[in-house]
């Protein structure tokens, strides 16, 4: 049996929703196939984001930014939007069964030195990180409840 697609989604595919793809893959991998994508992809995935997820031992330097419209002819179990805009966008998948909206600050708009930016990239990914495993856990727990 397949593993349910998950599809989380932003706007630009640049931070958060590699942060949760990235998460999601790490914590939930023998659950779910996921992928991220973007309603206006901006071709790049965000070095600090990469660089913030390399602190807590994910490599998600491999990720490229795509567009949503890739995923229209797969079979979408969950779409999760972690940007209003990309909610707002987002088209209904074939086999779409649920859909979620987690909205995060963008750490691509953070202002200040370096370290000012970091702080807030770390603190979206740790927001992120506690949702996303909170969702797997769940999702987990469903799954040993149903085969009792």
């Amino acid at each position: 049996m397949s593993k349910p697609l998950i599809l989380v989604l932003c706007t630009g595919n640049s931070c958060r929703s590699h942060l949760a793809e990235g998460i999601l893959r790490n914590g939930a991998d023998d659950l779910f196939e996921v992928h991220s994508a973007g309603s206006k992809p901006v071709g790049y995935v965000h070095p600090k984001a990469i660089q913030v997820m390399q602190e807590i031992g994910i490599d998600i330097s491999s990720h490229t930014s795509k567009h949503m419209n890739e995923f229209l002819s797969r079979q979408v179990n969950t779409v999760i939007t972690v940007c209003g805009n990309a909610d707002q966008a987002c088209p209904m998948f074939p086999g779409q069964v649920n859909r979620y909206h987690w909205g995060f600050d963008d750490p691509a708009h953070a202002t200040g030195s370096d370290e000012e930016v970091l702080a807030v990239f770390r603190r979206v990914r740790d927001q992120i990180k506690l949702v996303f495993e909170a969702y797997a856990a769940g999702y987990r727990q469903s799954l040993k409840d149903h085969s009792l």
